[in-house]
């Protein structure tokens, strides 16, 4: 006769993305990238719905030009220096917790997104969710050329909420280049 110990495991919902049935996307490629930031969920929504902010930290944005209503054009670097503008327009809108966005026709891109700013479970920080979802220029060949030049949309999105963690965190964005000030000097051997 055996018997089963108790358990001794805490029953706590996980901070890991669990809601699966709302990653599903209308297009070819998708990505659901997540970070948690020691902010309150409040200050990030607010920041972050001020399109003209984006630029700051994603780098491969350049400009954000807000139309009329809930519309809005963007430039974003493409792959081999090419330019992609993507015109877009807000599905849904949840101050403090949620945007949800898809392309219009103008777009150069189809694609459909939202971005989820939830309390950390714990009570320390904000888990901040982006869910991108697109078809690729030139579908699967496209796809790859975008991954192989760091330009496709789940290799930028990771690196894009590192750097919103580190702006909202700290103030600033740390770089390894060179800053403008200090120009390098010239190396004569």
């Amino acid at each position: 006769m055996s018997e089963t110990a108790p358990s001794t495991d805490a029953d706590v919902q996980s901070t890991a993305y669990t809601d699966d049935d709302r990653v599903e996307g209308e297009f070819e490629a998708s990505s659901v990238r997540a970070v948690m930031i020691n902010r309150p969920r409040q200050a990030l929504y607010a920041f972050w719905r001020d399109f003209k902010n984006l630029p700051t930290f994603m780098e491969n944005v350049k400009s954000v030009e807000l139309m009329d209503g809930d519309r809005s054009s963007w430039v974003v670097a493409g792959p081999a220096g090419s330019e992609v503008e993507l015109v877009s327009e807000i599905t849904e809108d949840r101050p403090g917790e949620y945007i949800a966005w898809r392309s219009l026709r103008e777009s150069d891109i189809d694609h459909e997104g939202w971005i989820e700013f939830r309390d950390n479970a714990f009570g320390r920080g904000t888990e901040v969710r982006v869910f991108i979802s697109y078809d690729p220029p030139a579908g699967t060949v496209g796809k790859l050329v975008a991954k192989v030049l760091q330009r496709e949309p789940r290799v930028q999105a990771r690196r894009e909420l590192r750097r919103f963690k580190q702006l909202m965190e700290t103030g600033e964005i740390p770089t390894s280049k060179a800053p403008d000030a200090a120009p390098r000097a010239d190396r004569h051997w």
